[in-house]
C-alpha cells in the first residue's frame, strides 16, 4: 500500500490501525496513526478505540484531547462511547461529559447510554438514573445500561423493577434481568427466567432472543446457588458446542459451578483448561477450596498463582481470607492481610477488614477481633459489625453482642438479617424478652425475614424446600421417613439442642420444629427418592444450625450414605458420622 501509494486513505489506514492494534505492538499501531492523513473523525475514533482495546486507557483519553485541542475534526457521537469506557476515574469521565455538553450529543442514544455506564461504573447511580428519565428518547440499549447499572450497584430490587416496564426485551436485556434476580439472592426466579427466555426464542418472531456469552455468565451463577449441577452439566455442553468452553468469563462460572456443587475434582480439571493469564479464574479457584474448607489448598493456588506472575487484585485477597477464615488459619490470614498491602500495594476495603473480623471471630478471639475494628481506619459497616454479632451468638457472648448491634443499627438499620442475627444470639442464651424486642423492632420497620430454604436434584429436577415445608407432593412419605430418622439417631445419642430454637414454644413442639428444618426435608426426600447408600447433595441459603448438623452426622452413619451441605458459608461433607469441617463453621 506504501509503495502503491494508495496508503493516503484516512479509510486504509483506519483498517491498517485496527488490524495491528489487535496483532502488534502499540508503539507500532501509533507510529502508523502519525503517519495517517488525521484529516477526519474516523482516523481518531479508530486509534482511540484501538488505545481502549488493549487496555491503554490513559492514552486514548489523552488521544481524546488532542482531538478536541489541536485536530480542527469535529467529534461525533462514535468517539464518546470509547472514551467514557476508557476513564479510570470520575472527574476524566465528567470532563468527558463537559465536552459531550458543548458539542450537543448527549441525548444521542449510544452517548447517553455509555454516560449511564459510566456514572454506574463510579458508583453515582442517582447521575445516572437523572440521566435515563430525562432521555426523550431511550432505545434496548439505554434500558439494558441502567438495568446493568443497578446491578452493578448491588439494586438488584430497581433493576427488576425497571426490567418489568420494559416492554421489548432483547437478548442483552433477558441477560441484565437474569443476573439481576441472581445478584438479588433469588436463583429460582433466573432459573424461571431463563427457561421463558428459552421458550421465547424458539416462536418464528423472536429469532433475535438466542444465549450469548452473557447468558451463560448470568444463569450459571444461579444454577451455582441451587446446586442445580444436572442442569449446569447442560449449559456446559451447550457452551461446548457454541465453543464458548474457552472465554475466560464463560470458564470460570463453570469452575464455580462445579466447585460450588461439591465437585471440586471436576473444577481443578476445568481450571486447567482456562486461559490464566488474569486473576479472574484464580479467584474462583481459590474461593472455591475455601468453601470446601481446604484454606491450605487455597494458599497453594495462590502461591502457584504468583509463580506463573500473575497479579492478584482485591478479590483475591477477599477469596484468600474467607478461605483462612473457614480453616482457622488466623496466621495465614494476618500473613495474607499484610501481604496484600506491602507487596501488591492493595489497600484494604470493608470486605477485607470484615473476613479478618470473622477470622478472629471464628477462632473465638473475640477480644482481638473488637481490638481489631476499634484500629481500623474507616468506620465500620454493618458487614463488620454484623461479623462481630455472628461470632458472639456462636461463642455465646450476649453482652459484646449487644454492644455489637447498638453500632451495627447506628449504621444499618433496614437490613433485616442483622436483626434476624440479633434475635438468633438472645434465643440461643434463651433471653426471650430480648428476642421480643428485637423482632417487635423490625416488624415496625417493616422488614421480613428472608425464608430459609434447602434444595436438591433429583433426576435433573431440582426440589425446593421450606422449613416446615407441607406442599410437597411426597409431603407423607417425607415425613414419615423423618420420623424414622429421628428415632434411629435419638438411639444413637442424639440428643435435640433446643437452644437452636427460636420460638418459645414447649419441648415437644420445640422438637418437631427442628425435625422440620429445610435441610432436613431435603435429606428426607433424597433418601426416598435414590437408591441406598447413594450421595446426598443439599444446597441452603442460610447457614445450617448447629442441631441439625448434629443430627446429620448421626444420619450419615446410619444411612452410610455421604450427604453433602453447602448451606451460606461453606460446604460440610458428612460421612460416617463425622463432618469435613471438624465441627468448626
Amino acid at each position: 500500500m506504501l509503495v502503491s501509494g494508495k496508503a493516503q486513505s484516512s479509510f486504509l489506514y483506519g483498517k491498517l490501525i485496527n488490524f495491528y492494534a489487535q496483532l502488534g505492538p502499540i508503539s507500532f499501531v501509533e507510529d502508523i496513526f502519525k503517519k495517517s492523513p488525521r484529516s477526519d473523525v474516523y482516523l481518531w475514533n479508530t486509534m482511540v478505540s484501538a488505545f481502549v482495546r488493549r487496555g491503554h486507557f490513559h492514552e486514548a483519553v489523552d488521544c481524546f484531547h488532542q482531538l478536541l485541542l489541536t485536530s480542527g475534526v469535529r467529534p461525533d457521537f462514535y468517539t464518546f462511547p470509547p472514551v467514557l469506557k476508557a476513564c479510570r476515574n470520575l472527574f476524566d469521565g465528567m470532563k468527558v461529559h463537559c465536552s459531550i455538553l458543548k458539542l450537543g450529543f448527549e441525548w444521542d442514544v449510544f452517548v447517553a447510554a455509555s454516560l449511564i455506564h459510566l456514572y454506574s461504573r463510579f458508583g453515582v447511580v442517582e447521575c445516572a438514573c437523572r440521566l435515563f428519565h430525562n432521555m426523550p428518547y431511550r432505545d434496548s440499549g439505554s434500558w439494558n445500561a441502567m438495568i446493568s447499572g443497578y446491578c452493578l450497584n448491588g439494586n438488584a430490587a430497581n433493576a427488576l423493577e425497571l426490567a418489568d416496564a420494559m416492554v421489548i426485551k432483547d437478548i442483552v436485556s433477558w441477560n441484565s434481568i437474569i443476573a439481576a434476580y441472581e445478584q438479588h439472592g433469588e436463583p429460582i426466579d433466573a432459573r424461571l427466567l431463563f427457561d421463558n427466555m428459552q421458550q421465547l426464542g424458539i416462536q418464528p418472531e423472536s429469532k433475535d432472543i438466542s444465549p450469548s456469552q452473557g447468558t451463560w455468565v448470568s444463569i450459571l451463577p444461579a444454577y451455582s446457588q441451587l446446586g442445580a449441577l444436572g442442569q449446569g452439566m447442560l449449559i456446559h455442553a451447550r457452551v461446548i458446542k457454541d465453543s464458548m468452553w474457552s472465554d475466560i468469563y464463560v470458564g470460570t462460572c463453570l469452575v464455580d459451578l462445579y466447585g460450588k456443587c461439591g465437585r471440586l475434582d471436576d473444577a481443578v480439571s476445568l481450571f486447567d483448561e482456562v486461559p490464566r493469564q488474569s486473576s479472574v479464574p484464580w479467584n474462583a479457584i481459590i474461593s472455591c477450596h475455601g468453601v470446601h474448607g481446604h484454606g491450605e489448598r487455597a494458599l497453594e493456588f495462590f502461591r502457584e498463582m504468583l509463580d506463573g506472575e500473575v497479579k492478584p487484585d482485591h478479590v483475591t485477597f477477599v477469596s484468600l481470607l474467607s478461605a483462612c477464615s473457614h480453616s482457622g488459619l488466623v496466621s495465614d490470614g494476618e500473613w495474607c492481610f499484610c501481604l496484600m498491602q506491602e507487596n501488591f500495594g492493595i489497600k484494604p476495603i470493608l470486605k477485607h477488614y470484615g473476613c479478618m473480623v470473622d477470622l478472629y471471630g471464628r477462632a473465638g478471639l473475640l477480644d482481638v477481633a473488637f481490638e481489631f475494628i476499634k484500629s481500623m481506619p474507616m468506620k465500620p459497616d454493618g458487614s463488620i459489625w454484623g461479623a462481630l454479632i455472628s461470632a458472639c451468638r456462636i461463642h455465646r457472648n450476649v453482652e459484646l453482642g449487644k454492644y455489637a448491634s447498638d453500632r451495627l443499627f447506628e449504621v444499618d438499620s433496614e437490613n433485616v438479617g442483622y436483626y434476624v442475627l440479633l434475635s438468633n444470639m438472645y434465643a440461643n442464651a434463651g433471653k426471650w424478652e430480648g428476642v421480643n424486642d428485637v423482632r417487635s423492632l423490625a416488624r415496625g420497620m417493616g422488614l421480613k425475614k428472608t425464608p430459609g430454604w434447602s434444595s436438591i436434584e433429583v433426576d435433573k429436577k431440582v426440589n425446593v424446600f421450606y422449613t416446615g415445608n407441607q406442599t410437597h407432593t411426597q409431603c407423607n412419605e417425607i415425613y414419615k421417613e423423618l420420623k424414622e430418622l429421628c428415632e434411629k439417631i435419638k438411639a444413637k445419642g442424639y440428643v435435640p439442642d433446643f437452644g437452636f430454637v427460636l420460638q418459645d414454644v414447649e419441648d415437644d413442639e420445640k422438637e418437631h420444629i427442628l425435625m422440620s428444618h429445610s435441610e432436613r426435608l431435603a435429606i428426607a426426600y433424597g433418601i426416598i427418592s435414590t437408591p441406598p447408600k447413594s450421595s446426598l447433595r443439599i444446597f441452603k441459603n442460610l447457614r445450617v444450625c448447629g442441631d441439625c448438623h448434629s443430627a446429620i452426622k448421626c444420619i450419615s452413619d446410619i444411612t452410610g450414605r455421604e450427604i453433602v451441605v453447602r448451606d451460606s458459608n461453606r460446604f460440610h461433607h458428612f460421612k460416617d458420622g463425622s463432618c469435613s469441617c471438624g465441627d468448626y463453621w
